[in-house]
Order: C-alpha cells, then sequence, then structure tokens
C-alpha cells in the first residue's frame, strides 16, 4: 500500500506546532535602521542551542534534489535544539515534519516552502533532511554545537513510508 501525502503551502499558522517560518513578509516586526537606509525584519525565529554548554553554528548546506516521486523513509530531530534553514536559492523546496515526542507516522506532514521562506525546527521536532526538488541548492543553517549527542534517526517500516506527491 503506498500512502500519499499531500503537501500545503508553508505558513506560519499551518507550521506553528513544528517551529517557525523565517520570512521577510509583513506579518513580522520590521524596524527601520542605518538611518533609514535598512529595514529590518525583527526576531524572525528562536534559536534554542544554548542547553549542556552548546553554541551556535552557522553553516551552509548545499543540497542535491531528491529523487521523485519523494519517498519519506527516514525522520531525525534534535533533542536539544532548534536547526534553522534559510535558501540561498531563488527556489521552492520541500519541508517534511511531525510533532516531538515519539514518532508518530501518521502525523507526518509536508509543506512547499516558497523562495525566500525559512524554517526553524523547533528542539524535538520530527523532520527530514533537507530536500531540495529540482536544482542543487544551498542553505544557511543555524544549530547547535558542543558536547553531547544531538541527532536522532528513525528508519520507518514499509508500511510506514510516505510518497509525497509533489
Amino acid at each position: 500500500m503506498t500512502r500519499t501525502l499531500k503537501p500545503q503551502p508553508l505558513t506560519a499558522q499551518a507550521f506553528a506546532p513544528f517551529g517557525d517560518v523565517i520570512e521577510a513578509g509583513p506579518a513580522a516586526e520590521q524596524r527601520a535602521i542605518n538611518y533609514g537606509a535598512t529595514t529590518r525584519f525583527h526576531d524572525l525565529a528562536k534559536v534554542d542551542v544554548a542547553e549542556d554548554s552548546g553554541e551556535p553554528l552557522i553553516s551552509i548546506f548545499r543540497s542535491s534534489p531528491i529523487e521523485r516521486p519523494v519517498r519519506v523513509k527516514i525522520m531525525e530531530r534534535h533533542p536539544v535544539s532548534s536547526q534553522a534553514f534559510m535558501p540561498l536559492s531563488d527556489r521552492p523546496y520541500l519541508v517534511v515534519v511531525a510533532p516531538p515526542g515519539d514518532l508518530d507516522p501518521d502525523a507526518i506532514r509536508a509543506f512547499i516552502a516558497a523562495p525566500g521562506q525559512g524554517v526553524n525546527y523547533a528542539r524535538g521536532t520530527w523532520h527530514h533532511y533537507s530536500l531540495a526538488l529540482d536544482a542543487v541548492s544551498d542553505f544557511l543553517v543555524v544549530d547547535r554545537g558542543g558536547p553531547g549527542d544531538n541527532l536522532d534517526e528513525v528508519e520507518l517500516a514499509d508500511d510506514q513510508q510516505w510518497v509525497v506527491d509533489v
């Protein structure tokens, strides 16, 4: 049996159970800085990395497009920190998530992020690794460095996997 998941557009309200949507949109607090030459879209995501002497890391991930149809076989989470992805390429990408706690394959949801939209996965939120769709894509990533293990991965059984209809 194939389980099909239809991604929905990424919105702050729909994504709220999983973290923050990062975008320079009209809902963001805007501040004029640099003598009015720059608009700061302020405090767009809650960076949560300090537990157990963690410190923020800023990296660039270069993701190759995933083969279609997209089959969700593995989910991961970071139990002691958030992890933010901001696309540096002007392309949509796929976001696949499930709520924190024990992984419930039936609770997996998919979103299409528009160009210019980033995501900040809240601590413990299950997610698929980066899902570039049409071409190699770069992402600015803010996550945690420091002692301890901050990665859990679960491989889904065949009957728990989803095929994402993109």
